[in-house]
């Protein structure tokens, strides 16, 4: 599932972002979503997160969906 749509994303998700400073090569970084900083209901670049860790990037890829 990709992440561009703010109704998929909920705290406590594992996904995996692309930090700003990744952009240029599309590294991806695998976390869990601390917050949701993206306001609007769909994003096309991906939502806006927060990780648990602190580090802040586009959702690419939702891992894990509980339901």
């Amino acid at each position: 599932m990709n992440g561009q749509n703010r109704s998929d994303i909920r705290t406590g998700l594992e996904v995996d972002i692309v930090l700003k400073k990744d952009q240029p090569t599309g590294k991806l970084t695998r976390g869990t979503v601390k917050d949701i900083l993206t306001n609007s209901p769909r994003h096309p670049h991906g939502i806006k997160v927060r990780l648990t860790d602190g580090q802040v990037g586009r959702v690419k890829h939702i891992v894990t969906n509980d339901g």
